[in-house]
């Protein structure tokens, strides 16, 4: 049989859902693959996950604090001041797809460590920035940094490959969870960082980033050791045993085509990326708007460990009463507690104060819970043989959103002011609790159960 007669006969198989060659595989899927050791591999999958998250966040987040600083020190101007934080938002939508289109072909553990490694170059590169004052090659390095943001971020659904479709939300929010650990200590590592820099002659901004360098190397290592087996291909062949698994390579036909037939992965889609969005835009511009109020660098820091703390401390909560209480509900109390964060950051004068704080701090948990409900109702509610697709092209739209929310808080705060953003921001809010309410009329208020998988 030719080459090209084998690959048609295998469509057929596949097609038809119960020939002879998918029973086969079924079989074997199933014999390999016992309830008993698929939880096992999720056991070492997710401790892995947060291990590398862990160490991950460390290297995404030390530079939160000091980017758009570093861009207005090069640039000279505080309308270019967000486009760092920007271009690693955009770097990040566009790996994200990238990375996605390569698990979906070769697993989880190829397109994380590939995240990993390319985010730490961009961190070598935003050191480089800082030393010779290019804006040009600052902004190249932003965009390879968000490699790690992306990666970060397809671990979560990475943690939801083999997790039953019950206990989706709370795998989820275990991996995402684990990023406080170093999320909430790099910001604070800024000024030992800084003082580092200067005492090896680099100028004192950059030294976070070489910090961030040495977290992302590290999270890649753990991935490429450990990540074994890797979830998505164990899923993939232990699913034969349960129903036929098509296999296909990102098309954005097929994603579209899936948005429209399946609402919830619609309302997913939109209130992930506007969550995101409000997040973003306020976030970039908080250090600025302190700076501007003569707060010291540690000041900053803290503040920023503290939102960091409320994106992610409090994921296994929101992970919980996901599975509990659903999506949409979630969902709908994560608009409500972004307005509070923008009510409270948007009338807080510059420099430090208990509102900026707070303020920050209720945007992090805004952001958990919207990102947490809203990436657990669109994975499950894609089919099996586009669920890559859809995460990556999610996350894609997720950032390009964001990076133009981002872009514009550069101007808004420019041209009038850090409460004008928060206005801007809080309209996106609202998109939220629309996204809420589309998934609670079409899905309905509790997570599905429906699919016949048994661990």
């Amino acid at each position: 049989m030719t080459e090209t007669g084998s690959r048609a006969g295998r469509r057929l198989a596949g097609w038809l859902g119960g020939g002879a060659a998918g029973l086969a595989q079924g079989l074997a899927g199933g014999m390999r693959w016992p309830d008993e050791r698929i939880r096992a591999v999720q056991r070492r999958t997710v401790w892995t996950l947060v291990a590398a998250q862990a160490l991950g966040g460390l290297g995404t987040t030390i530079g939160i604090a000091v980017a758009a600083l570093l861009a207005a020190r090069i640039s000279g101007s505080t309308s270019l001041a967000g486009l760092a934080q920007t271009c690693q938002v955009l770097g990040a939508a566009v790996a994200s797809f990238l990375l996605a289109h390569l698990m979906g072909r070769r697993g989880r553990r190829r397109g994380l460590l590939l995240g990993y490694v390319l985010g730490s170059i961009g961190a070598a590169m935003c050191v480089v920035a800082g030393v010779v004052g290019s804006f040009a090659t600052l902004l190249v390095g932003a965009c390879l940094l968000g490699a790690t943001t992306a990666a970060n971020g397809q671990s979560r659904y990475a943690a939801t490959d083999l997790a039953k479709p019950a206990q989706r939300a709370r795998a989820l929010s275990t991996v995402v969870w684990a990023t406080t650990i170093g999320a909430v200590a790099g910001p604070n590592l800024t000024g030992v960082a800084g003082r580092l820099a200067q005492h090896v002659g680099i100028p004192r901004l950059t030294g976070p980033f070489v910090v961030a360098l040495v977290g992302m190397l590290l999270a890649g290592a753990v991935i490429a050791l450990f990540l074994r087996p890797d979830p998505l291909l164990v899923a993939r062949e232990a699913a034969l045993a349960h129903r036929p698994v098509a296999r296909s390579g990102p098309h954005w036909s097929r994603v579209l085509s899936v948005a429209r037939e399946r609402p919830g992965v619609a309302a997913g889609v939109a209130a992930l990326a506007l969550g995101h969005a409000v997040m973003v835009s306020v976030m970039v511009m908080t250090p600025l708007h302190m700076s501007e109020g003569h707060a010291g660098l540690q000041i900053i820091g803290i503040v920023i460990s503290v939102h960091v703390l409320g994106m992610y401390a409090f994921a296994p909560v929101v992970g919980w009463s996901a599975d509990r209480f659903g999506r949409p509900r979630v969902l709908m109390a994560a608009s409500v507690v972004l307005l509070l964060a923008l009510l409270l950051a948007g009338t807080s004068p510059m420099g430090a104060s208990w509102r900026i704080g707070a303020g920050l701090f209720l945007l992090g948990v805004g952001w958990s819970m919207s990102t947490v409900a809203a990436s657990a109702l669109l994975s499950e509610s894609a089919p099996d043989a586009v669920r890559t697709d859809v995460q990556g092209a999610a996350d894609l739209v997720m950032g390009l959103v964001a990076a133009a929310a981002g872009a514009l808080a550069g101007l808004i705060v420019g041209l009038l002011d850090y409460a004008a953003l928060t206005l801007f921001a809080a309209l996106l809010a609202a998109g939220v609790a629309t996204a809420a309410e589309l998934a609670r009329r079409t899905t309905g208020p509790r997570p599905a159960e429906d699919e016949p998988v048994t661990w």
